[in-house]
């Protein structure tokens, strides 16, 4: 096992020993290239460098309490590739391929997967990119697929801890008709800027409302949303927002739980009947939100007045962690043991 402060690790870039690639080349998938340099030789006419046909997924493998390895929902984060693949109009990688390859670049960096009692995880980056040289606004002919991992500790500092959120409407994540149920590298350059603005007022992030009339809820960041009032889970219905797979997961938890579960739109106004509110995603599981402030009209949504977690998002996010490190039964079939 590596030489890391496992508990002290942060949430960014660490260079491992191999990642694991595989060109589209004249209409079909090549063979799987184990590669230990980690940096691509690209033109610098590249189509992902210049029309954005570029598209990524974000995973974590587990080491868990009895010594195995488990990945979470693997088929999902590859039908969201290839969902985001036909939205900008690159050829799918199959599920097979996609699962193959995030298995091997796994076994392949072992000795990076950290132990369970720190609390970090492997992140798996899988980028599928289009290589081709071109000057003209058109897909390209080549593609490149690929998957990274590098050892990350927890995407807040604070971990499993309640933050606050501002509401910027100066700026748009994405248009309702646009790429925002694709995971596409756009729409989060799209929020840097709103980002920064957030992080400039002394907030964790920004909070966004619909790009179309500034009145529904949208994202948290990079983040989905949900809300807990009358023993029922809601979470925002929108074209522009990003099918989260963790969200998706936190739905039917809540179902196994006696909870109801509605999927659909929530005006700004609502907020204020919450008795909880998160953002929830892959690098955070659940990030719980203390207050969502929207400057421009004096309000503030003040979900947990002494700074702790709700009693819901807090069973919810444990219940979730605890099927990711094969603690409790994994009933819906949604983990991978790497063998």
């Amino acid at each position: 096992m590596s030489n890391f402060d496992w508990a002290n690790l942060p949430f960014s870039y660490i260079r491992t020993d191999y990642n694991v690639r595989c060109w589209y080349r004249n209409g079909q998938w090549g063979q799987i290239e184990v590669c230990s340099d980690d940096h691509i030789n690209l033109s610098i006419a590249a189509t992902c460098l210049h029309y954005g046909q570029e598209a990524f997924e974000g995973q974590k493998a587990f080491r868990c309490p009895d010594g195995k390895i488990r990945l979470f929902r693997i088929d999902e984060n590859a039908a969201r590739l290839q969902s985001t693949s036909r939205g900008i109009v690159m050829p799918e990688v199959p599920t097979e391929l996609f699962t193959e390859m995030t298995k091997q670049v796994i076994k392949l960096n072992e000795r990076f997967i950290p132990p369970y009692e720190s609390g970090a995880a492997l992140y798996i980056r899988p980028l599928l990119i289009g290589t081709t040289a071109q000057v003209g606004v058109h897909p390209a002919d080549e593609y490149l697929f690929l998957i990274f991992v590098t050892p990350v500790g927890p995407y807040f500092k604070g971990g499993f801890a309640c933050t606050d959120y501002v509401i910027i409407r100066e700026y748009d994540r994405s248009a309702p008709l646009g790429t925002g149920l694709y995971k596409v590298g756009g729409n989060y350059a799209a929020s840097l800027k709103a980002n920064q603005i957030a992080h400039d007022k002394g907030y964790s992030c920004e909070f966004y409302l619909d790009a179309k009339e500034k009145k529904y809820i949208d994202e948290c960041g990079a983040a989905n949303f949900f809300g807990i009032k009358d023993n029922t889970y809601v979470t925002p219905k929108s074209t522009s927002i990003l099918p989260s797979i963790t969200n998706k997961s936190l739905q039917q938890l809540a179902l196994d739980l006696g909870m109801k579960v509605e999927v659909r739109p929530i005006p700004e106004e609502e907020l204020s009947t919450f008795e909880e509110a998160g953002a929830c995603g892959t690098a955070a599981v659940i990030s719980p939100i203390r207050k969502i402030d929207d400057l421009e009209n004096g309000k503030s949504y003040v979900f947990s007045k002494d700074g702790k977690p709700g009693p819901i998002s807090e069973k919810l996010y444990h219940k979730l962690r605890n099927i990711q490190y094969g603690i409790e039964p994994d009933v819906h079939n949604w983990i991978t043991i790497i063998d």
